[in-house]
C-alpha cells in the first residue's frame, strides 16, 4: 500500500484514477463511471502533484485540459532527468549526438513549462545550447547538476554565471570542456554558491568506462587541479561542500584549499593519487569547520599496479595506504 493523502487517495490510487476514462471511487475499488476528463484544473492539478514527472508528462498527451493542468509551473520548480539515468546501466548510445538532441529538446521543454519558477535541474548529456536557452529564460535555479555533459564549454557555463546568480550548488563531474575561466566567473557572479561538485572519470582503473565514454574524450580529462582549487579560493569564499574525485590535485593544492577556504565542511578526495597521508593529515588539523573528509583510499586493479609500479612500494605504502588494495 502506498502512502495515504489527507483525502484518502494513494500514489497508486491517483495512477488509477488518471488512467481510466471513467473513474469513481466505490468501496475501496475505483470503477469506470464518471468522465474525468472533465474534472476542474484545480482537481487535476491536485491529482497531478502525487504523481512523478514521466507520469505526469504522459498524462498530458490525454487531452486538453490534462495537457494544461500537468503544464503549470508549480510542477517545474524541480525537474529531475538523474534517476532515468540511474536505472540503467551507461551504455555508450547516451554519448551519441543523437541521444544529446533528446536530452537538449527535453530541457527546453522543461524550461519554457516552468517560465521563471525553475529552482532545481538535475541532467547529464545536454549541450550549450540548451544549457544557453536555460540561462535566458530561468533567473532562480538554486541548484544545477550538468554531468557527463562531452558539448558543454565554457560559453554556455559563463551565460549561466550571468543569467542564474542565485545558484547555490553546482555539479559539473566529468564535464572536460569546462575551464578556469567559467569557474571564475561562475563564483565571482553567483554569491551564494557554497557547493561545487568537479568529479573526474576513474583514471585508476579505465575499464569502468572503457567501450562507452568515447575515448577521445576521456583524454580530455583536465590535469588543472591546483589550478581549479586556486579558483575556488579566489572566488567561492563561502565554499562549503567540494568533491574533487579523481582529480590530479597535488599536496599544494591540498594546502592552499585548506588555507583558503576556512567554511569547509565537506571534501571528497576520493581517487585523488598524488595526495599522501601528511597532506590529509594536515587538512584534519586545519580545516577548522571540517565535519567530513574521504580520502583517496581506491581499489586498484593487479593489472594496473604492475604497469606502474617498478618496485616502488615505498611510494604506495605513502601514498596509497596499501592496506586498502583488494586483489
Amino acid at each position: 500500500m502506498g502512502t495515504e493523502f489527507a483525502d484518502g487517495l494513494s500514489p497508486h490510487a491517483c495512477k488509477e484514477v488518471l488512467f481510466n476514462e471513467k473513474c469513481i471511487e466505490k468501496g475501496n475499488e475505483f470503477v469506470t463511471e464518471a468522465n474525468w476528463s472533465d474534472l476542474t484544473e484545480e482537481a487535476l492539478i491536485d491529482i497531478f502533484s502525487r504523481l512523478d514527472l514521466e507520469e505526469r508528462w504522459n498524462s498530458s498527451f490525454v487531452c486538453k485540459s490534462w495537457f494544461r493542468a500537468s503544464h503549470n509551473p508549480f510542477f517545474w520548480q524541480v525537474v529531475d532527468f538523474e534517476k532515468y539515468f540511474a536505472r540503467g546501466r551507461d551504455t555508450a548510445l547516451l554519448w551519441t549526438t543523437e541521444f544529446q538532441k533528446r536530452i537538449d529538446k527535453m530541457v527546453k521543454v522543461a524550461v519554457d513549462c516552468s517560465g521563471e519558477n525553475l529552482r532545481e535541474l538535475h541532467v547529464r548529456h545536454c549541450s550549450d545550447e540548451s544549457l544557453a536557452y536555460l540561462a535566458q529564460r530561468c533567473p532562480n535555479v538554486q541548484r544545477l547538476s550538468i554531468k557527463a555533459c562531452q558539448n558543454v564549454t565554457d560559453m554556455s557555463v559563463c551565460r549561466i554565471a550571468s543569467g542564474c546568480p542565485k545558484i547555490e550548488e553546482l555539479d559539473i563531474s566529468y564535464c572536460h570542456n569546462i575551464s578556469c575561466a567559467s569557474l571564475e566567473k561562475i563564483g565571482a557572479n553567483c554569491k551564494y554558491l557554497t557547493t561545487i561538485k568537479r568529479n573526474m572519470l576513474n583514471s585508476l582503473d579505465p575499464s569502468e568506462h572503457r567501450g562507452v565514454v568515447p575515448t577521445e574524450y576521456v583524454r580530455m580529462a583536465p590535469l588543472s587541479g591546483d589550478e581549479e582549487a586556486a579558483v575556488f579560493v579566489k572566488s567561492v569564499p563561502n565554499l562549503k561542500h567540494l568533491e574533487m574525485k579523481f582529480s590530479k590535485l597535488s599536496p599544494k593544492g591540498l594546502k592552499a584549499l585548506v588555507d583558503g577556504c576556512p567554511n569547509l565542511e565537506h571534501l571528497d578526495l576520493f581517487g585523488c593519487s598524488n595526495l599522501r597521508s601528511r597532506e590529509l593529515e594536515y587538512a584534519s588539523a586545519n580545516a577548522k569547520n571540517l565535519k567530513v573528509l574521504i580520502k583517496p583510499n581506491f581499489f586498484i586493479p593487479r593489472a594496473t599496479i604492475y604497469e606502474v609500479r617498478y618496485g616502488h612500494w615505498q611510494l604506495y605504502d605513502e601514498r596509497f595506504q596499501t592496506s586498502a588494495f583488494q586483489f
